[in-house]
């Protein structure tokens, strides 16, 4: 049994349809390497009965290479390169066509992976959900000059010799660590997705998806690299939903890196240090070895600016869920956490699972290390922590109690811009997706040797024999 995708009622375009059987409605089909077709039922969705079925509808090339979506790689000068197509390995041998336009071009192999239903937990995803998900390809492109705009297509190369195209698209590399260059990121969770052609879907809850992807890829020119982190698609064990989400992040995942998952990335001035908030990342864990690594190989004369995120929220949330648990957030998460983000200065924290926007003072300790809120200057006394998993999803309350700490709150959808100006200058725009606009800012002006000094628990004790 193949699964509907997507629905709509007939009433939609034509209210009077039960009594004169006339309506008109549009889809927009993506390539999911099988044929469509189109279904009408009575009964509504409690009791469905099938009236009549269209004649099929055919890609002219349903196995051909898709949703291309960028990634950095283990090093910086590495970009990573994965797609989606209907051909296996043993078919048709996968590789990416790239260089600097008007020079060379240069071919790197890909790897091809795919999963069956035998693989899934459970139903829907071994049931109704199930649906061939076709193979996945990555490839890595490596030694990349710093900064510079390649060009790239995927290709797949037949037993024949005939060779399979994509379309051309294109994407900046990475600066050097430390490059002072402009650097724009911007950071967002639990978005999920939605239909432009107005049609239903199997949990169909995240209302502001397309709002947020529409207003990204209308600042795409302005945006180097794009940090989702956690609660991606919502599929809930619909395999299609895959498909639809990385068809509708395409124009963006194809040509600047779209990060996801655990890992530990350095972008020109930045570091990035991203958790994993479903294991274990108390100390002595080897989740917490791993982060406070990550925090303490910067060098922040080269890289000032020293980022965490993790999906779950580790630090503060005046969600209405924590505030009711008492907690202001996940069990033992800054309890286990806080005094690396002071010992290492870490700029800026970042959460999703939460559903809305929050902003917090610089605190440490569940205490204001200073009064200022649009301004920051001077040696790096505590962590400002960010809710940002208002991207999509179904929003989430707030507690009606606002803890000190939480300066700005907003109950709407949205995503955060950083700008780095220099080694000295950063600037953070909170932006609601339903006009691009911004409605919560903050600067940070900074030197290297504020870096340097030592605030409460940020230094090794000292005494005068030592």
């Amino acid at each position: 049994m193949i699964p509907m995708l997507q629905y709509k009622y007939a009433t939609d375009s034509n209210p009077n349809y039960t009594t004169t059987g006339k309506s008109s409605l549009k889809f927009q089909l993506i390539n999911q390497r099988a044929d469509f077709s189109f279904a009408l039922f009575s009964g509504g969705l409690s009791n469905p009965n099938l009236v009549a079925v269209s004649n099929s509808i055919t890609f002219a090339n349903p196995k051909a290479p898709v949703f291309p979506r960028l990634a950095q790689g283990k090093s910086w000068n590495e970009m990573t390169v994965t797609w989606t197509s209907g051909y296996d390995i043993n078919e048709a041998v996968p590789f990416v066509e790239w260089g600097i336009e008007g020079q060379a071009r240069m071919r790197s192999g890909a790897g091809t992976l795919t999963f069956d239903r035998s693989m899934m937990c459970g139903a829907p995803a071994k049931t109704v959900g199930w649906r061939d998900p076709g193979f996945i390809h990555t490839s890595f492109l490596k030694d990349l000059w710093p900064n510079i705009e390649q060009f790239y297509k995927l290709g797949h190369r037949l037993s024949n010799g005939t060779i399979i195209w994509s379309k051309k698209y294109k994407f900046r590399s990475s600066p050097y660590p430390g490059q002072d260059s402009l650097q724009r990121v911007i950071m967002f969770g639990d978005m999920g997705k939605g239909e432009h052609d107005g049609s239903n879907e199997y949990s169909n809850y995240q209302p502001g998806a397309l709002k947020t992807t529409d207003q990204i890829i209308s600042d795409l020119e302005n945006i180097d690299i794009v940090f989702h982190i956690g609660d991606l698609t919502y599929a809930n064990g619909y395999i299609s939903q895959w498909d639809q989400f990385t068809a509708q992040v395409e124009p963006i995942a194809s040509t600047v890196p779209y990060m996801v998952g655990r890992y530990k990335t350095d972008y020109g001035m930045f570091r990035f240090c991203i958790a994993d908030t479903e294991h274990d990342w108390r100390e002595g864990s080897e989740q917490y070895k791993f982060i406070e690594n990550c925090l303490a190989t910067v060098d922040r004369q080269k890289q000032p600016w020293l980022i965490f995120a993790a999906h779950r929220v580790l630090a503060y949330s005046s969600n209405y869920y924590y505030g009711q648990e008492g907690s202001f957030e996940e069990p033992m998460g800054r309890e286990s956490l806080q005094k690396l983000w002071q010992k290492y200065k870490v700029d800026i924290a970042f959460y999703g699972h939460v559903h809305h926007y929050e902003r917090s003072c610089p605190v440490y300790q569940s205490q204001c290390v200073t009064s200022e809120q649009s301004h920051y200057s001077g040696a790096v006394k505590g962590t400002i922590h960010v809710v940002v998993g208002g991207a999509g999803s179904h929003l989430s309350d707030f507690s009606q109690v606002q803890p000190n700490w939480s300066i700005f709150r907003d109950h709407d959808f949205g995503y955060v811009k950083m700008t780095a100006f220099n080694h000295t200058s950063l600037l953070f725009e909170y932006k609601k997706s339903n006009d691009g606009k911004v409605y919560d800012s903050f600067t940070i002006s900074r030197e290297y040797t504020d870096v340097l000094a030592c605030v409460h628990d940020s230094c090794e004790a000292t005494t005068a024999a030592s």
